[in-house]
Order: structure tokens, then C-alpha cells, then sequence
């Protein structure tokens, strides 16, 4: 009976009309209001900002014009070492002495530069076209060092000149001392195979990293100075590390491409 009664009275007044109609209770008014602003500042972004990406490779920090393998022209045993590594010699200077069947003869340096390794030592028998020192050229000492990535060969034309790159250096710590700031200056225009790597690095184990992911192309990276911190190279940290990075020292960049908006990725 009490259904009964209660159907009744909805017919009888089906419209109900005397009776207030709430559209929204607050919290869905509060929902509504954040869901719109969220809306706005995402549509706004997507028309005037912009997204940054990266590229991360291996390489080194040099002085920019290599280092070459200095190889033995004669047969015989090394009774004389001259120099020391990390010492500078000139053009034509004898580094090592080798007794051979005709006398002693010198082993001279094809360029002037610094040695920064010694494979012949005294007592060492040596055969013609070994190798016995590694001279990295260096035609001002004071110049500045620079870091050279390699990147594979089909990533290279994303990269322009000028593009910031952030330097992890193995011989500083990230933690305590941040990433070393430099530019791109110069891309390499065709891949570069291991024999030309070795002969630029002087190193066969390098050349043989670098080219792990097939023959890479070479970056350029010109390092920023700074007169504010011990290495005269500026920081991501305040003061960087309390000594200047040697020539030959590990590095893996992060080079900064392009920035793109957003909104391009939905046009066609």
C-alpha cells in the first residue's frame, strides 16, 4: 500500500515543479575550474613553448690538431731514451737511439709536439715500423684545449654550429664538480674510419671504441673559459675543479638540439 500511495502522488504532480533543481554542487564547480585552467596553460604551451632534446657521445679533450704515432724506421735495440713523457720536443728532435748492424741510429719526431707515451724502452729490441711513442702536436702550448665527440654518422645532421654542449670529464667527478660548458664549432661532413682515427688519435684502442657503432662523424667542441675558477674553463658548479684537465682525458657530451614546439609534431 505504500508504494501504492507514493506512485500516486508522482502522478499526480509529475513535473514537479515546486521543486528547486541544483545544477552543480561546489566540488564539481572546483573540478570544472581546474580542469579549465589546465586546459588553457596546456594550449598555451603547445602554441609558444618548446621542447629540447640531446645526443650523447664519447670523445676526449685534445688540442685540436691530433696526435700521430711515431714509428720506428730502423731494426734494433734501444740503448738511448731521450725524453720523458709529457715533455715537448721540436720538429726533428731525436727521441730515441737504436743500435742497429750499421751503428746507432735516431729515432726523430715528425712534428714538434708533446709525448704522451713511451713504448720502446731502454734494452727494448725493436723492428722497422713499430711503434715506440705517441707525440700529440701542439703548435702553441697555451692554447686552450678543445673536445672532439663522436657521434654515429646518421645522428650528425641533427647537430648545428653553436649548439650548447654539457661535458661530463672523468677525471672530475659529476657530483662534486658538475659538467664542463662548451659549443659546437665544426661537424664532420663524411664518417670517419678506424685507420683515420688512429691516425688522429694515435690510439688503436680509441679508435676502436669510438667506432664500436659503425664509422662515427667528428664534433668539434670549443670549451667556454671563464677568469672565475682554477681550471680557467667554466663549470655548471660555482668553481669546477681545483686543476686545469690534461689533453688525452675522457669525456661523454650531451649536445643540445634544436628546440622544436610541440605543436609542429601535430602538423603534417
Amino acid at each position: 500500500m505504500q508504494f501504492r500511495r507514493n506512485a500516486l502522488s508522482k502522478l499526480q504532480s509529475p513535473e514537479e515543479l515546486d521543486v528547486p533543481v541544483r545544477f552543480a554542487r561546489p566540488q564539481g564547480r572546483l573540478v570544472l575550474a581546474v580542469t579549465v585552467v589546465v586546459m588553457a596553460a596546456a594550449g598555451f604551451w603547445a602554441l609558444t613553448g618548446s621542447v629540447t632534446s640531446k645526443l650523447t657521445a664519447p670523445g676526449l679533450l685534445t688540442h685540436g690538431e691530433g696526435t700521430y704515432l711515431l714509428q720506428s724506421p730502423v731494426a734494433g735495440q734501444v740503448t738511448e731514451v731521450l725524453v720523458e713523457e709529457g715533455r715537448s720536443v721540436a720538429s726533428g728532435a731525436p727521441l730515441l737511439t737504436v743500435r742497429t748492424e750499421r751503428g746507432d741510429r735516431p729515432v726523430r719526431a715528425v712534428a714538434g709536439g708533446r709525448v704522451t707515451t713511451l713504448y720502446a724502452r731502454l734494452g727494448s729490441v725493436v723492428t722497422t715500423g713499430a711503434d715506440v711513442a705517441t707525440v700529440e702536436r701542439v703548435t702553441d702550448p697555451a692554447a686552450p684545449l678543445v673536445a672532439v665527440l663522436y657521434l654515429p654518422g646518421d645522428t650528425a645532421a641533427t647537430i648545428r654550429a653553436g649548439a650548447p654542449v654539457d661535458l661530463g670529464v672523468q677525471s672530475a667527478p659529476r657530483d662534486r664538480f658538475g659538467v664542463l660548458h662548451g659549443r659546437v664549432t665544426a661537424v664532420g661532413r663524411t664518417p670517419q674510419t678506424q685507420a683515420q682515427l688512429r691516425s688522429f688519435l694515435g690510439d688503436g684502442g680509441l679508435a676502436a671504441q669510438f667506432s664500436r657503432q659503425g664509422d662515427p662523424v667528428a664534433v668539434l667542441v670549443a670549451l667556454d673559459r671563464s677568469a672565475a675558477t682554477a681550471s680557467g674553463y667554466a663549470w655548471s658548479s660555482t668553481d669546477g675543479p681545483p686543476h686545469a684537465p690534461v689533453s688525452g682525458t675522457p669525456v661523454t657530451g650531451s649536445v643540445h638540439l634544436a628546440a622544436q614546439r610541440p605543436v609542429d609534431w601535430l602538423l603534417p
